[in-house]
């Protein structure tokens, strides 16, 4: 068995999940991370290379908030590595950046002396699909979450959309639907946690048939954009 990798890795602590494979995009205006956008990309700004590209670790907040230099008093486990794609760097200092989530890793260590942003070791994660199950799980969670975008659309007023079909493969499907549904950041850290693609799409199907129920019973509850998300702060 090839023992985990680890390394040493920049850290940003948001009040939100990131997930392998999916578009994050961040306004940097904390001196903290101005900085560590500076480290990374030398300043810099415009479309990074695949390849290379400088990478940090986005890992959510369990207890604290963002901004403020006692903000954060304690984080999760489990983080997704973001990938800077493309830095917009402002007159004024500040960054926006377009990120991607390419691969899920487990906190070890803090380094809260690594002034001035944190910086922790930490053990990559194995993607995995599961068991045999994972192909079928993937199919039957296509079409919850054909059923709950579509439900969600009807509650704001909005016709169903034609859109393309989702992708087959287990775990890009199960990353996919999870950044996409409308969770609290406790179900949607469960589902960056799951083992494999088919333990997460199995609390998909859960989540899904819940949240359908609780729009058929709650239809004032307010919908969200699932095309975009907003940016987050830092």
């Amino acid at each position: 068995m090839t023992a985990p990798r680890t390394a040493r890795l920049p850290l940003f602590p948001l009040g939100t999940v990131l997930y392998p494979g999916l578009l994050l995009p961040l306004h940097i205006f904390e001196e903290r991370y101005r900085a560590l956008v500076t480290t990374l990309t030398g300043g810099g700004d415009g479309e990074l290379p695949e390849a290379g590209a400088p990478e940090f670790g986005v890992i959510a907040i369990r207890q604290g908030r963002e901004v403020g230099a006692d903000g954060v008093a304690e984080l999760h486990e489990i983080g997704c590595v973001a990938q800077i794609r493309r830095v917009d760097a402002l007159a004024d200092g500040r960054f926006d950046l377009v990120t991607t989530g390419t691969r899920r890793f487990r906190l070890l260590k803090v380094d809260e002396h690594a002034a001035p942003y944190l910086t922790g070791e930490v053990e990559y994660l194995a993607e995995e699909a599961g068991d045999e199950a994972a192909e079928v799980l993937a199919r039957s969670v296509a079409v919850h979450y054909a059923a709950y975008r579509d439900q969600l659309l009807t509650l704001q007023g909005q016709p169903p959309r034609v859109r393309g079909p989702l992708p087959p493969d287990p775990i890009v499907l199960s990353y996919l639907v999870a950044a996409a549904m409308v969770l609290d950041r406790s179900d949607k850290q469960a589902l960056l946690e799951a083992p494999d693609a088919a333990a997460r799409l199995r609390a998909e199907v859960a989540l899904l048939r819940r949240e359908r129920v609780m729009l058929t019973h709650l239809p004032s509850l307010p919908g969200a954009d699932l095309a975009r998300e907003a940016p987050s702060p830092n």
